[in-house]
């Protein structure tokens, strides 16, 4: 491979799906606080929201995801005008 290519910071991440803990080791330059023990080696974390493994397109499901209650707050406005 062409030397210099890649970012001095380029470096093995696990990135971890937190809504099913599911979780994977790729390459990143992404920013990390945390790190993980993941097959017997140390490696910094990345923590993702929804991932491959938990998004309904891929999955085939349909799960709903609600981090900020914006379901239930639609569900309470729009609730009374059904009626």
């Amino acid at each position: 491979m062409k030397e210099g290519l890649h970012p001095e910071n380029y470096r093995p991440v696990v990135f971890k799906d937190m809504s099913n803990g599911d979780m994977f080791l790729s390459r990143s330059t992404a920013k990390t606080n945390d790190t993980i023990e993941f097959e017997g080696e140390t490696y910094p974390l990345y923590k993702l929201e929804i991932s491959n493994t938990s998004h309904p397109f891929y999955t085939g499901k349909s799960k709903l995801v609600d981090t900020a209650g914006r379901v239930d707050k639609f569900m309470s406005r729009y609730s009374r005008a059904k009626k």
